[in-house]
């Protein structure tokens, strides 16, 4: 049966051509002879392994056969109309890169008139003559087709070359994104793994070697089986996202690690599908492995089953914890499987944890707990203290984990990284908030959810894991009592935690640092600095939204930026609106333009701070004969614009997107900072910094921010 290497194909079809794609490939994997699939040479074409086969009578494959390996392998460069594949596959050649040993398909020119550039007024500067970068290093060392780097050395901004980029599929569109750095060539060869063939030959077997190159499967990807063959056409954009990976990240898919690892990378540069890809090898490698894959949302837990049955449907996804197989859970769904799983005896770690009982651990505290013992208390604390955000933060950051159980214990423990100091009357008048919270939970028997957390690690504890290995997305956004549950869910030792996480996309949690938590990276730490998902227009609007902002990782160091884009677009729009009936005209102006662009309605979203605007927007498209909808938990539908909250959006993407309500806030935001102190206030500065940030980062093609004064 021959082997299919799949490409991405340089022009894109349509569902029913799609589908006959598919049966075409189908048939070829199975019997290359079969009758009616017409595989044939070409005459007179540049390259002999050249193979057009017909997919119906108006459409034919293009594609190179090659024999290795005792069976016949077919990498398909695209599907054309007929007339446009027979020139195709006249012109196209599949070559070994001499110097870098990497497959490339070269295409004769066409000739056509080229009309010269008008010459400009003040010349500028090359962006790659500004960065030193010659001739000789990206032909000679990096392999870089001749045509392509003169123009590369002739483009005169980020913008210029990211445009010549989009042109190249696989390796040589990365490697020109990464020339637009300030890294060195060096650095650049090995980020892709370059390195010369060990021999120069162009035979098949030489091809099917250097095909199977780490830097080649970000073009080229061997398909495993009809079943993968039919998700890989069936899919849209999956594909690119689901195969066709970076060398880096594939090398975090692979690697073996002595103990926890972290990944970070901002908005798009790949930690999910890093993730996910890393849950399906360790689950192919042994099948009774217990792997858990959490985040710190529902809605994020949600996609990443999709992604995982999406990647790879045969992998098992376990519906308990504890089983092998793949686990997929949020992070509080977790802590309650573990609390379920753990019936009576459960009673034990709660006296550990809270020094007293509750009758229904697996029920959750009302959120507006804190607020109704503040309105009971008759205490002299400042506002300061007295206030919902500094009780909540005080108990998960400092009680919980220390699992302080009484006044004495509070008096004693350390309060590293809090604002505010309290010396004993404080303390004291602190720990009696605590108490009346803890003594009204204990009435209807409730947790809450970092007191579930930290119950279900404290079980744990004493117990001993239920997996053999955890990967965890969005790490930035969980609580100490969180990392002390992933932490006691696997033992220690090689491949036990997998970490992706982005301190700059911080919406929800307190900042935390993981060795106070007997999670200790030691030196396992990368980052990821490469967005695929965002342009670079878009990109540069998102990053200034961070400037000044003083960011710290999972590891207490700074969090650095030096993000780029593999993709170019148009500049994002801003504008601003005098009042709110300005505003909610802009927005369905953008919506409405973009649909006449012929833009489908569910890749259009409207990003707004809470659901109460969120519901005012819907209402508002809809009276001005813009279909939209309103979306919170549930999958978005077709046929209407998406309009949700900034945090819903996190996790998703859309082609084009307009933020509104950017720079406002209402009187009872701006009283509710007022009660924090400097601390808690900077920190909420931060994470609303961070809202925006990604929100912005949700748009692949297009951005639309309406500022409202």
């Amino acid at each position: 049966m021959p082997t299919i290497i799949m490409t991405k194909w340089p022009v894109k079809l349509d569902g029913s051509v799609r589908a006959k794609a598919m049966s075409f490939l189908q048939k070829l994997s199975a019997d290359d002879t079969t009758a009616g699939l017409h595989v044939e040479p070409i005459n007179n074409s540049v390259d002999p392994r050249v193979r057009t086969g017909r997919v119906d009578q108006f459409w034919r494959a293009v594609m190179f056969r090659l024999e290795g390996q005792g069976e016949s392998h077919y990498v398909i460069h695209g599907v054309w109309p007929h007339d446009d594949a027979i020139a195709v596959a006249s012109r196209v050649r599949l070559k070994v890169n001499p110097i870098n040993g990497l497959p490339q398909i070269e295409e004769t020119a066409v000739p056509v008139e080229v009309t010269p550039p008008p010459v400009p007024k003040q010349p500028v500067e090359p962006l790659l003559t500004r960065l030193g970068r010659t001739r000789a290093e990206l032909v000679d060392r990096l392999g870089v087709p001749e045509d392509v780097a003169d123009l590369a050395l002739a483009a005169e901004d980020d913008d210029a070359l990211l445009e010549l980029a989009q042109r190249h599929n696989g390796w040589l569109g990365l490697l020109l994104v990464d020339l637009a750095t300030p890294d060195s060539i060096d650095e650049i060869a090995d980020r892709l793994q370059l390195q010369a063939p060990k021999q120069t030959g162009d035979d098949d077997e030489d091809l099917l070697q250097s095909l199977r190159r780490p830097a080649a499967r970000a073009q080229f990807a061997f398909i495993e089986g009809q079943e993968e063959l039919r998700r890989v056409i069936e899919a849209d954009d999956f594909p690119a996202w689901r195969i066709f990976l970076h060398p880096e990240q594939r090398q975090y898919v692979e690697k073996p690690y002595g103990g926890p690892f972290r990944l970070s990378g901002g908005a798009g540069t790949g930690k999910t599908v890093v993730l996910v890809h890393r849950a399906r090898a360790l689950a192919t490698q042994r099948k009774d492995a217990r792997i858990v894959l959490t985040t710190f949302t529902t809605n994020l837990a949600d996609s990443l089953r999709d992604n995982l049955a999406l990647l790879d449907p045969i992998v098992t996804q376990s519906t308990a914890i504890g089983q092998p197989g793949v686990y997929v859970a949020g992070v509080d769904a977790l802590a309650a499987a573990v609390i379920r799983s753990a019936g009576a005896a459960i009673a034990n770690a709660v006296l550990r944890v809270l020094g007293d009982t509750r009758s229904a651990p697996t029920s959750r505290t009302s959120t507006t707990r804190w607020r109704e013992i503040l309105e009971s208390s008759s205490g002299s604390l400042p506002p300061e203290i007295a206030n919902e955000t500094f009780l909540s933060t005080e108990y998960s950051l400092v009680v919980l984990p220390n699992r302080v159980t009484n006044e004495t214990e509070y008096r004693r423990v350390r309060r590293p990284g809090r604002g505010v100091a309290l010396d004993r009357a404080k303390r004291d008048a602190v720990w009696a908030l605590i108490a009346a919270y803890r003594a009204q939970s204990r009435l209807d028997g409730t947790l809450d959810f970092a007191e579930a957390a930290a119950v279900a690690a404290a079980h744990l504890e004493s117990t001993g894991g239920l997996a053999d290995h955890v990967l965890v997305d969005e790490g930035q956004d969980l609580s100490p009592t969180h990392w002390q549950l992933l932490r006691a869910l696997v033992a220690e030792g090689p491949d036990d935690l997998f970490i992706a996480e982005d301190s700059h996309q911080r919406i929800y949690g307190n900042r935390t640092v993981l060795g106070r938590y007997g999670i200790r990276i030691v030196g396992r730490s990368r980052r990821l600095t490469l967005n695929y998902r965002t342009t670079a227009q878009n990109l540069r609007y998102a990053m200034a939204i961070l400037d000044g902002g003083a960011y710290v990782d999972l590891e207490d160091e700074a969090e650095g930026t030096g993000y780029r884009s593999a993709r170019s677009g148009p500049e994002p729009i801003v504008e601003d609106a005098g009042s709110l009936v300005a505003e909610l005209d802009a927005i369905a102006r953008h919506a409405r333009a973009w649909q006449e662009q012929e833009t489908k309605p569910e890749t259009i979203a409207v990003l707004v701070q809470d659901k109460f605007q969120r519901e005012r927007v819907v209402t508002a498209l809809n009276e001005r004969g813009v279909a939209a909808r309103a979306v919170d938990r549930e999958v978005p539908g077709k046929g209407r614009v998406l309009v949700m909250t900034m945090h819903r959006a996190k996790g998703m993407e859309f082609s084009k997107v307009v933020l509104a309500d950017v720079g406002f806030q209402s009187a009872a935001e701006k009283s509710r900072l007022g009660t924090l102190d400097d601390g808690e206030r900077q920190d909420a500065e931060l994470r609303a910094r961070s809202l925006v940030y990604v929100a912005a980062t949700r748009a692949r093609d297009e951005l639309a921010v309406v500022r409202r004064k």
